[in-house]
């Protein structure tokens, strides 16, 4: 999956960028206050993307 749908996908279910850093992005739900780290590859594995999504308690990509 392209990182640029999961960001969307993160937005569209309230999540936040919490801030960059040099090789991830850390977003946050602000619902639950959990935090997931997004690697900056253009292409992420869709079992990551299931992982975040689950660890940001949104629905499952």
């Amino acid at each position: 999956m392209k990182r640029s749908e999961l960001i969307k996908h993160l937005k569209k279910h309230g999540c936040i960028l919490k801030r960059e850093g040099a090789s991830h992005s850390l977003w946050m739900n602000p619902q639950t206050g959990s935090t997931e780290a997004i690697p900056r590859h253009n292409e992420i594995k869709n079992l990551l993307a299931k992982k975040i999504c689950k660890g940001l308690s949104i629905e499952i990509i």
